[in-house]
């Protein structure tokens, strides 16, 4: 792991404790995750910018790219599928160079398995570095489909039992997970 990489993982996890901190109550009230993800986009971009990480928001629900269009990534059937990522920490293509830093989804315990595992399987596929192993960022030019966070986070949410497990993912793989408990 790269000091880069390293960087992210603890900015990250210092966010989602302040998160922990002042949102617990919110969770627990069984908020929509569309409102935790707005919140926790707040406390993101903040904490990222006390990391120096200048030019950079986080955006729930965002799903443009490069003059308007719509975010695609493709499939493991190499299809072009549409997507909203819950959060993302990114420049909005204004750093080229390093534009994608973390892709996360949340999903709250009781929904269907399926969603999480489809959850799973985007946050892989937007941590990957490219495509068929075919990169085409030249410095001015953006690569069609989306790809290359540095990071991704699958956060799942029990209010029951006041818990939560993250799982992280580098590189198109899951690295590792770790949860803990959050409210009163």
């Amino acid at each position: 792991m790269g000091q880069g990489e390293y960087v992210l993982i603890k900015m990250f996890e210092q966010a989602l404790q302040q998160f922990w901190e002042r949102e617990a109550q919110n969770v627990l009230s069984g908020v929509s995750e569309r409102n935790l993800c707005a919140r926790f986009a707040m406390q993101l971009e903040n904490t990222a910018h006390e990391y120096g990480f200048e030019g950079y928001y986080a955006d729930p629900e965002y799903n443009r790219k490069q003059n308007g269009k719509v975010k695609t990534i493709l499939d493991d059937n190499m299809q072009v599928v549409k997507i909203t990522c819950d959060l993302i920490l990114h420049s909005r293509g204004e750093i080229m160079e390093k534009d994608n830093l973390i892709a996360i989804e949340v999903k709250k315990s009781e929904r269907a398995e399926e969603e999480k595992i489809s959850d799973r399987a985007r946050l892989r596929t937007l941590t990957k570095s490219s495509f068929d192993d075919v990169w085409s960022y030249d410095g001015e030019t953006h690569t069609e489909h989306v790809c290359g966070y540095e990071l991704g986070y699958f956060i799942e949410l029990n209010k029951d039992e006041n818990s939560y497990l993250v799982q992280q993912f580098q590189g198109g793989e899951f690295v590792t997970q770790f949860g803990g408990n959050f409210g009163l």
